[in-house]
């Protein structure tokens, strides 16, 4: 039975690795909507629509429950998906909640008021999309008090990230990295906000120097899986092997994800 893992391109398969490494009998449908990626720099009705569009297709796979491995969708689709209301059965989760348990030292089912927590100074690397909806902040703020969060919408990185061009990714990073630096000279925490982002984590922790916690998703987003999984095993779906799909030219992505992942991976037409 298959789990299903959405994002905009190849990003997400930093959370699918992770997901495998952590879960390794568990099958995964991946679908990648390259055809339209970036998200981060689309409007946010447009981004639903595309979002809706790829859940739906990860059902027909056989998925019953789906994660978005996106920010920017989690951001700008998940609560307003989840409001209009999902098929009986089908599930879909975002990223944020797995970050924010580990930022606020509590679990997301933890409906007791607002507290302090130990990091006060945050820096949040993200799409322009992710920034803008300001959901991070807003889903702290449900947990935490007293925590100041410095948003940098990051333009260009998935971009480059998607081109497979390291060199430029690695230079915007740090541009990037300087420019929220100088609104907060010395953030705590950082976290990277965008499922492309841990491919370049050396590089922001390099800039962002040793002083300062990052915080990756794709590992505590894993973890989250499993205990999820472990609550509710009847969300396991009915698929019962792993695919990569996406929208996109499949040869193109399938030498991307090859090269990323350091494994073949093999890309089919959505």
């Amino acid at each position: 039975m298959a789990i299903g893992i959405f994002d905009s391109g190849i990003g997400g398969l930093t959370v699918l690795d992770a997901v495998q490494k952590h879960l390794p009998d568990v099958p995964l449908v991946y679908l990648g909507d390259n055809a339209h990626a970036p998200y981060g720099v689309r409007d946010a009705d447009e981004i639903l629509e595309l979002t809706r569009a790829g859940v739906e297709r990860l059902w027909q796979a056989g998925c019953d429950l789906v994660i978005l491995a996106c920010n920017t969708a989690s951001a700008a689709a998940l609560r307003r998906m989840q409001e209009a209301g999902l098929p009986e059965g089908k599930r879909v989760l975002g990223v944020f909640v797995p970050m924010i348990e580990a930022l606020t030292e509590r679990q997301w089912g933890d409906n007791s008021p607002p507290r302090e927590v130990a990091v006060k100074h945050v820096a949040l690397f993200a799409t322009p999309a992710t920034v803008a909806s300001r959901a991070f902040q807003r889903e702290l703020a449900f947990r935490a008090i007293g925590v100041d969060v410095e948003a940098q919408a990051c333009g260009g990185v998935v971009d480059a990230i998607e081109e497979g061009d390291m060199i430029l990714a690695e230079a915007l990073v740090r541009s990037h990295v300087e420019a929220l630096m100088r609104k907060m000279p010395t953030p705590e925490a950082a976290v990277l906000g965008c499922t492309h982002y841990p491919l370049m984590q050396e590089a922001f922790q390099a800039a962002l120097g040793t002083d300062t916690l990052v915080f990756s998703q794709a590992d505590l987003v894993a973890q989250s899986l499993g205990d999820y999984l472990e609550r509710h095993p009847d969300m396991r779906g009915e698929s019962q092997v792993s695919m990569f799909l996406t929208t996109g030219d499949p040869a193109r992505v399938s030498d991307r994800a090859t090269q990323f992942l350091r494994r073949k991976i093999e890309f089919h037409a959505a």
